[in-house]
């Protein structure tokens, strides 16, 4: 009786025991399985729109892209058109899905003398739409003259002209905001060019702001917007290559940018799989 007894007991531990082992290997493979998945996040397709007159976007789209790549975890396509004209309706916005393809769109433009109502509220639809955007520098100054709110919309903000080149003092408006997470209380750019902001759209929501010497008064520099179903971040900091080079600048708008995916944390970190690129 004892006998039968111990050899039912070593039988019970037995499969005990083996399916402890089952499970532990199962949960090892889900673990497994959930590391690689972690690990193979697609990278944010992201367009670049530059070109223009009155700035150097041949470097500046290197500066851009580089740096932004190093940053966060993120595939350019880059639409370099309309060569030096301010005047160009590039053939990229021509189309009406031309931003579908895409997770966001950087604009860093000059194309002041375009007024083609059509053509730039065909622009400003995929950002109505919902397709999130990053606003650098000139890129306020497209379109200004068109007898069309749309654009300026999208945007946040309205500005027609700018202050005299010289360093700018930036002072962070919101430190706790994820996308100033980081950036000084005040930074003094290398260079600058002050755009007059005169008009802030509802939705616009101050980040930064800088003293104008020629008009003595603040304009917002940094800000972030949203129009229908998109995001938007802004900055007219960014005429000069030596400013835009900076690790402060480079951080700055690779924020900016994620925040516009909802892919930044509150503090101001990428979520996991939209960092930089691990090195080997």
């Amino acid at each position: 009786m004892i006998h039968r007894q111990n050899k039912r007991i070593n039988i019970f531990f037995g499969l005990a025991l083996a399916a402890g082992m089952v499970c532990l290997v199962a949960g090892q493979t889900i673990a497994a399985e959930t590391t690689a998945t972690k690990s193979k996040v697609a990278p944010l397709k992201v367009l670049m729109v530059t070109g223009g007159s009155s700035h150097d976007y041949d470097n500046q789209k290197s500066i851009l892209e580089k740096g932004i790549a190093a940053r966060a975890n993120i595939q350019w396509t880059i639409a370099h058109q309309g060569g030096k004209d301010r005047n160009q309706m590039i053939e990229l916005f021509k189309s009406p899905d031309w931003a579908a393809k895409y997770d966001i769109v950087v604009h860093n433009q000059c194309f002041g003398g375009v007024t083609d109502v059509a053509f730039v509220e065909r622009v400003a639809q995929a950002h109505y739409a919902g397709v999130p955007a990053v606003i650098i520098h000139c890129t306020v100054h497209s379109y200004r003259h068109a007898k069309t709110d749309a654009w300026r919309k999208v945007i946040g903000v309205s500005s027609f002209s700018h202050e005299k080149h010289r360093p700018l003092a930036v002072r962070n408006l919101q430190a706790k905001h994820p996308i100033m997470q980081g950036f000084p209380k005040v930074w003094n750019t290398p260079n600058g060019e002050l755009y007059k902001i005169d008009k802030m759209w509802p939705n616009c929501k101050a980040l930064a702001t800088a003293f104008g010497e020629d008009t003595q008064k603040d304009h917002t520099c940094i800000w972030t917007n949203t129009i229908g179903k998109g995001k938007v971040f802004g900055t007219t900091i960014g005429h000069h290559n030596e400013t835009m080079s900076t690790d402060v600048y480079l951080d700055l708008v690779t924020r900016g940018m994620l925040w516009a995916c909802d892919k930044l944390d509150d503090s101001g970190k990428p979520k996991p799989g939209y960092g930089p690129p691990k090195t080997k």
